[in-house]
């Protein structure tokens, strides 16, 4: 019987090996922050528990889920592909805490490879505790001042080619839909870009009207000059990127009411942008997944009534 060299040996299992690895599930962390808002807003411990129930449905994927904040155990981070993060942001966003440990500890999962998330309030940061971080990690943040944040329904009528977009249709839905995101140097936003850095892509974009861009904002209210200038120009209110090392990410600016996730489109996009994020095939049709009233009254933070005004 002929026998195998080493070298040929040892090719067989290194091949076994990585097959394997990526045969295996894609582990997706999705961490929810505290409860801040009134009923229905702001439920990011309902939010992520729905996703998470979503993402069965999406094949080569396994998912962890955190509530009420960071984790205690941070074990759970271990082999994970992607983290997710859906939670309050600015000045307690829940990764500048620990005098930047936590920032460290996110930045080194960037240069590993893992992909990193943050939706509606969680892509908020004070630009001189993390901008520079953001912007490095996902292309942007929301700055306060600069970005804004009205309530509003915009009509997303174009989807790009991407894997994000698989099986999305144009929809309209109305959320406190941030824009004018502070984009990293070089990246206008509204347009795919390639920079040394990144990979750039938008996915939901529309034009806000001049009585939009005019305000009230939520906080402040406005309207800020910048933003009125700015009359006619495109505004990108999710975006994607990838690193040069394969990691990925992605903003998202929704997430505000969280009976949205009832619409099949506005979950759907934001389903495909977490297992791209992962690393892990998005389906052609997208990630399917129903959603009922029982569903979107699960887990429900609980919260004093929102008081009726006289």
């Amino acid at each position: 019987m002929a026998r195998l060299s080493f070298s040929i040996l040892l090719g067989i299992l290194l091949g076994c090996s990585q097959l394997a690895a990526e045969s295996s599930p894609k582990k997706i962390v999705l961490i929810a922050g505290k409860p801040s808002h009134p009923p229905r807003m702001h439920e990011f411990n309902a939010g992520v528990q729905l996703l998470a129930k979503c993402l069965l449905a999406a094949p080569g994927v396994q998912v962890e889920v955190v509530l009420n904040g960071w984790p205690r155990d941070e074990r759970v981070f271990g082999n994970a592909a992607a983290v997710i993060f859906y939670m309050d942001g600015g000045g307690r966003h829940e990764v500048v805490q620990e005098h930047g440990r936590r920032l460290r500890l996110v930045d080194s999962w960037i240069k590993k490879g893992v992909g990193v998330g943050f939706m509606h309030y969680g892509v908020e940061v004070v630009a001189t505790q993390a901008g520079r971080e953001f912007q490095n990690w996902i292309g942007g943040h929301y700055e306060n001042m600069y970005s804004c944040n009205p309530m509003w329904e915009p009509k997303f009528t174009s989807l790009p080619k991407h894997p994000i977009a698989n099986g999305v249709k144009p929809f309209q839905i109305k959320d406190e839909w941030y824009f004018n995101m502070r984009f990293a140097k070089g990246l206008k936003g509204n347009e795919a870009q390639k920079t040394e850095k990144l990979s750039f892509w938008p996915i939901l974009v529309a034009t806000p009207s001049d009585k939009v861009r005019n305000g009230p904002y939520v906080y402040p209210k406005g309207p800020y000059p910048h933003i009125q200038q700015a009359k006619g120009r495109p505004e990108a209110m999710m975006w994607a990127v990838q690193h040069a090392n394969g990691a990925r990410g992605f903003g998202f600016t929704g997430g505000h009411f969280h009976d949205n996730w009832g619409n099949d489109d506005y979950r759907k996009v934001v389903l495909n942008a977490i297992v791209w994020t992962a690393g892990a095939e998005v389906p052609a049709t997208g990630v399917v997944a129903t959603v009922t009233p029982a569903d979107l009254n699960a887990n429900l933070d609980p919260k004093p009534p929102k008081k009726k005004k006289n």
